[in-house]
């Protein structure tokens, strides 16, 4: 089982160092512009995907040379450039896929990135949205484990269904005990472990978890 890497073309200022992932990825993902940046981090390019509508005619070639696969897309399609990324990544079967260059920039882009979780970790492979100030996961009913991780101590549970049931949190600065929590709430914001690692428990609905940064 490996890791894929997909790195998108949003702003560069929310992109962390992705050279520190290399013994991490086993396969690298550029989605248009963040094809470059793949490069420029000096990381294989397995596969290039998009319209490449964001680079100029010098780079397209730079990318059809430097890659494995060169995947290009009209401009005009039902499916964004991620998605199309996210699609083939889920067809190789990794463990994980890690999403970088997905937040920050337009709203609505960012918006409809973070739900793509849901369809990475509907077909069970854990999925990961990494920027520099935070770690993005979306998890399903059951009992999970939480490392702490001192780059990122705040950790915050947030519903991502309408109503998460009986959400229970051991381990943690302010534990919980079979708590409902809703869309609004604020409740299970900026908490933090207590020692090196904690467990969650909910048994209906979703939860994103977010790791972040003081």
């Amino acid at each position: 089982m490996y890791m894929i890497g997909i790195v998108g073309s949003g702003p560069k200022s929310e992109v962390p160092n992705l050279k520190q992932f290399e013994n991490t990825i086993d396969l690298w993902i550029g989605v248009d512009r963040g094809s470059i940046d793949i490069l420029k981090a000096n990381l294989p390019l397995d596969y290039a995907i998009g319209d490449f509508d964001s680079v100029n005619k010098e780079e397209v070639a730079l990318l059809k040379a430097k890659t494995k696969k060169f995947l290009q897309y009209p401009a005009e399609k039902d499916e964004t450039d991620l998605e199309l990324a996210i699609a083939k990544a889920i067809n190789l079967k990794p463990k994980a896929i890690y999403l970088f260059g997905v937040t920050g920039g337009r709203l609505d882009h960012e918006l409809i990135n973070i739900q793509q979780l849901l369809l990475i970790t509907r077909n069970e492979i854990e999925g990961y949205i990494i920027d520099k100030n935070n770690i993005i996961k979306l998890v399903l009913p059951g009992l999970h484990k939480v490392n702490n991780n001192k780059q990122y101590p705040y950790i915050s549970f947030i519903p991502f269904t309408e109503k998460v049931t009986n959400l229970t949190l051991e381990g943690f600065h302010y534990p919980l005990t079979k708590e409902t929590i809703e869309w609004g709430s604020t409740l299970c914001l900026s908490n933090e472990l207590v020692s090196n690692n904690g467990t969650f428990f909910f048994d209906d609905g979703i939860l994103l978890v977010i790791k972040s940064r003081d």
